[in-house]
C-alpha cells in the first residue's frame, strides 16, 4: 500500500490503552437494510493503485446487514461523549493531523510534518471538537463527519449504537448502490452533466482548490444525492474507516475531500488505502454497520 494525501499516520505501534463504553440503550442512526446476494468487488480499471489490491475483479457473497445511511455526524458523536465520557484517542495522545492549508502560517511553522505528505501538520490539540486545533470549535458542524476519530474510537462508538464497523466486502457492496462494475456510486462519469456528486478537491493539489463543488474541507453530510441504496456520501467528504486488518494496518474506504485525480484518485467506490489504527486526521470519519 502507497501513503497517499489522505493518510498521515502516527507512529506504527503507538498505544494509550483500551478502551471500554456501555452501550447505548437505543440508537437513532438512520439505516439501511442491504440484503444478502453477490455481487463484483474490486476492479481493474487503468487508474487503479497495484499497491493497494484492487483487483482482481472476483465475485463475492455478503450475508444481510444494515448500514448507516450517512457517516457519523459530529452531532451524533458529541451525543455519545455526553453519554459516556467519552475520551478519544486524539485527545489522550495530545494532537492530530490538519490540513496545513486550514492553519495560520504561525502554527505550520511549529507543527510536526510527514515527509511523505508535509501537507499535513501534527496540531496540538486538534480533536473531534476542535477540527483544527484549540482555537476552532464544531459550531455550524454538527451535521458535517465527525473527524478525528481513531479506529478505535469508531469501534467504540459503533459498541455503543448496538452495532460494529462494516467490513470491506460489505462497505463496497452498499457504496455500490446496486450498480455493477461502476467507477463511482452513480455511474462511470465524475461529474455527469457537470454536475458535481462528491466532495473532493477541485484545482490543483495541494496549493489551489476553486472550490467548484463547494466544498473547502468536509461538507453536511447530505451534500449530494445518495446512491441506488439511499447512502450519502460513500465517496469523498472522509476516509471511512472499516472493520477488516491490512497488515498491521486497518482498512478505509471511500476518498475525502483532500482527493485529486492528479495524486489520489481514491474517491473511486473500488479504492482502498488503509492506516495505522491509533492515526487521527480532519478527513478520517466513519459509518457504522449492523
Amino acid at each position: 500500500m502507497s501513503e497517499g494525501c489522505c493518510s498521515p499516520r502516527r507512529e506504527p505501534g503507538s498505544v494509550v490503552g483500551e478502551i471500554h463504553v456501555a452501550p447505548a440503550t437505543t440508537s437513532a442512526i438512520e439505516r439501511r437494510r442491504i440484503e444478502q446476494g453477490a455481487f463484483l468487488m474490486g476492479t481493474e480499471d487503468a487508474d487503479a493503485f497495484a499497491a493497494d489490491g484492487e483487483g482482481p475483479v472476483r465475485e463475492v457473497e455478503v450475508d444481510a446487514f444494515a448500514i448507516g445511511v450517512t457517516a457519523v455526524t459530529t452531532a451524533q458523536f458529541a451525543e455519545f461523549v455526553a453519554a459516556t465520557g467519552f475520551v478519544t484517542e486524539a485527545e489522550r495522545f495530545g494532537w492530530s493531523f490538519v490540513f496545513a492549508g486550514f492553519l495560520p502560517a504561525a502554527v505550520r511553522k511549529v507543527s510536526r510534518r510527514p515527509p511523505a505528505t508535509p501537507w499535513w501538520c501534527g496540531v496540538e490539540g486538534a480533536t473531534w471538537d476542535r477540527p483544527e486545533g484549540p482555537q476552532s470549535d464544531v459550531q455550524g458542524r454538527e451535521d458535517h463527519p465527525v473527524v478525528h476519530v481513531s479506529w478505535s474510537d469508531a469501534v467504540a462508538f459503533c459498541s455503543w449504537a448496538g452495532g460494529r464497523l462494516p467490513t470491506e466486502p460489505e462497505w463496497e457492496r452498499a457504496a455500490r448502490g446496486g450498480l455493477e462494475q461502476k467507477r463511482f456510486p452513480w455511474g462511470d462519469e465524475l461529474t455527469p452533466d457537470g454536475k458535481h456528486l462528491c466532495n473532493i478537491w477541485q484545482g490543483t493539489f495541494p496549493v489551489k482548490n476553486t472550490l467548484d463543488d463547494g466544498h473547502r474541507g468536509t461538507g453536511p453530510v447530505r451534500s449530494y444525492p445518495p446512491n441506488g441504496y439511499g447512502l450519502y456520501e460513500v465517496v469523498g467528504n472522509v476516509w471511512e474507516w472499516t472493520a477488516d486488518a491490512w497488515g498491521e494496518n486497518r482498512a478505509m474506504r471511500g476518498g475525502s475531500y483532500l482527493c485529486h485525480a492528479s495524486y489520489c484518485n481514491r474517491y473511486r467506490v473500488a479504492a482502498r488505502s488503509a492506516n495505522d489504527p491509533t492515526s487521527t486526521a480532519g478527513n478520517l470519519g466513519f459509518r457504522c454497520a449492523w
